[in-house]
C-alpha cells in the first residue's frame, strides 16, 4: 500500500523541527526548573556567611557558663571555751539556776510565820527563820527547795515545802559602748551576742565592729571572749556568736 501524501509530509515536519510540540516539552520544563533554582539558590558568598554566623551563635552558647547551684548552708557552731548546753540550762525554766537580785517566794504548809518572800543578796544568801542564813546563789530551785526542807526537817516530822522565783531579776546583761541603747537588759531565754546587741539597739556608725569583746567572770577569773561583727554577720566566724550568760558584759568601742 502507498504512502499518502499528507503523512510523508507530516514526518518531514516533525525531523526538520524536533524542538516543536509534544518532543519540546520535556526540554522545556527542565529549563524552567533550572531557572527557579537558580533563583531561589543561596550564592556562595551568602552560604559562607550564613554558615559562619550558625556556627558562631554554636560556639557562644557552648561557652556560656552553666548555672551553679550553691546548697543552703548548714554551719556547725563549736563551743569557744563555752559549755554551750550548760549556758542555755542556767536559763531553762525547769533548771533554772538561782542569782543575785532574784526574788523568792518560800512557804510552808499551814505555817504562817514559815511564809516569806525574800530577795538573793549580792553575795548569794538568803535568810529564813529557824535556819537562818542559806546559800541560794548557784543553785536551782528544786536543790535550794531540798536543802531548806532538809535543814526544817528537825523541827517538823511531816513538812510540806513550796519554793518559787517571783522575779528573776538576776537574769540580766550589759551591753557598753557605742550601741544605740547601753545600759542592763533583762533577758527571758537564752541570748546569744547578735541578739543582745539587737536588744541594745544595734551598733552605731562609728563603731569598731570587728573589736568588740565579751567579758565573763568564771570561777573569780574573767575571761573574754573576741566578737567580729562583720565576719558574724555575714555568716563567717559563728563560733563567736556565744550563748550569753547572766552578768555578761558585752563592750563595743
Amino acid at each position: 500500500m502507498a504512502t499518502e501524501p499528507t503523512e510523508i509530509a507530516a514526518a518531514a515536519v516533525a525531523t526538520e523541527n524536533p524542538g516543536t510540540t509534544e518532543n519540546r516539552q520535556p526540554a522545556e520544563a527542565e529549563s524552567s526548573a533550572k531557572a527557579v533554582a537558580d533563583d531561589t539558590t543561596i550564592p556562595v558568598q551568602e552560604q559562607g556567611a550564613v554558615g559562619a554566623s550558625v556556627v558562631n551563635q554554636v560556639t557562644a552558647i557552648s561557652e556560656m557558663p552553666a548555672t551553679k547551684e550553691v546548697p543552703a548552708p548548714h554551719p556547725e557552731v563549736p563551743s569557744v571555751g563555752v559549755d554551750q548546753s550548760t549556758a542555755v540550762l542556767q536559763q531553762a525554766g525547769d533548771a533554772y539556776v538561782i542569782g543575785a537580785g532574784d526574788v523568792l517566794d518560800i512557804a510552808v504548809w499551814r505555817d504562817e510565820s514559815l511564809t516569806k518572800t525574800v530577795v538573793v543578796l549580792p553575795d548569794g544568801t538568803i535568810s529564813f527563820p529557824l535556819i537562818g542564813v542559806v546559800k541560794a546563789g548557784g543553785k536551782t530551785v528544786e536543790q535550794l527547795k531540798d536543802e531548806i526542807r532538809t535543814r526544817l526537817s528537825s523541827y517538823f516530822s511531816d513538812l510540806t515545802l513550796s519554793l518559787e522565783v517571783r522575779q528573776a531579776n538576776s537574769m540580766m546583761i550589759f551591753v557598753v559602748g557605742k550601741v544605740n541603747s547601753p545600759g542592763r537588759h533583762p533577758i527571758s531565754s537564752p541570748v546569744n551576742v547578735l541578739q543582745a546587741l539587737a536588744m541594745a539597739g544595734g551598733v552605731n556608725p562609728f563603731a569598731k565592729k570587728d573589736d568588740i569583746k565579751i567579758f565573763r567572770q568564771e570561777e573569780g577569773k574573767t575571761v573574754i571572749f573576741p566578737f567580729a561583727y562583720s565576719e558574724v554577720s555575714r555568716g563567717n566566724r559563728l563560733e563567736e556568736n556565744i550563748v550569753l550568760r547572766r552578768g555578761d558584759l558585752i563592750v563595743v568601742p
